[in-house]
């Protein structure tokens, strides 16, 4: 029979999670989205290097169309965004504490949100500028698939879409990268710059579909996000400059395709 317990007793604790429940924890994450991409990226890759079609004339959809009808097209698009979603709710679940900011450990608390926004349009033009340029010279070199980020057909809700699409890549990768896993991995005990190299080459990893410049490219990306997420805690100015960045991408692709068709044009 358990005893009643007194109004002075201080509350039974739960135990801190083992070691194996957290890599677990991380094996189901990681499973639920970014890790089943780049399983996903590695195989692709593996594909298209051994296709009889040069890498170079191959080309990669990033948001294709889902059907050929309009509105099944919207609702399997909105659907998709949604249900990838599904990993963030989980790690903010797993993450969330009791008293407010409840997402306080991931630096979201409310305080200093235009500095934050500032930060990440800083970052845009540190991260955005040279990743073009990664692009075009693999592209130039034939060792890049051409990249179509927006292969939706021109409707109305089109540009909405994409720019639910770019929100759910911003949220999705830098809440389980960088605010999930670097706090899972610092209770298992891992150092700063670990954290930094194996979540930048997981970020890598699930780009590999595109080519190796992407890969490297992604790689330094996430060095410079986990080194500067390291320092600050905070995740805001991440988030709004990978939303920036992916905006940017699918919106603008077919006015930079139709501008300089040789350099982000299509293969025939």
């Amino acid at each position: 029979m358990t005893r009643p317990q007194a109004s002075g007793d201080l509350p039974e604790l739960s135990p801190a999670p083992s070691r194996a429940r957290l890599w677990w924890e991380i094996a189901i994450v990681l499973a639920l989205g970014l890790g089943q991409s780049a399983v996903y990226a590695i195989v692709q890759l593996a594909y298209r290097l051994t296709d009889e079609i040069p890498i170079a004339d191959q080309v990669a959809k990033l948001n294709p169309s889902r059907s050929d009808r309009e509105i099944f097209d919207l609702i399997y698009q909105v659907l998709a965004i949604g249900f990838s979603l599904v990993p963030v709710l989980l790690v903010c679940f797993l993450l969330w504490q009791s008293r407010r900011p409840h997402l306080g450990q991931l630096g979201l608390d409310g305080t200093r949100a235009g500095r934050d926004i500032g930060r990440g349009v800083l970052l845009v033009l540190a991260i955005g500028v040279p990743g073009i340029g990664l692009y075009l010279a693999g592209r130039a070199l034939g060792m890049t698939v051409a990249i179509d980020p927006a292969g939706i057909d021109a409707y109305w809700w089109t540009v909405p879409v994409l720019l639910l699409a770019a929100a759910r890549a911003s949220l999705q990768e830098e809440f389980v990268l960088l605010g999930y896993l670097f706090t899972r991995l610092k209770q298992l005990g891992w150092g700063p710059w670990s954290i930094i190299i194996g979540t930048s080459v997981l970020r890598a990893s699930y780009h590999l579909y595109q080519g190796y410049p992407a890969f490297f490219g992604n790689l330094a990306m996430g060095l410079l996000f986990g080194w500067l997420y390291q320092r600050s805690g905070r995740l805001m100015p991440f988030l709004v400059a990978h939303f920036l960045i992916d905006a940017a991408a699918f919106v603008g692709y077919p006015w930079a395709a139709a501008l300089w068709p040789d350099l982000f044009g299509l293969p025939g």
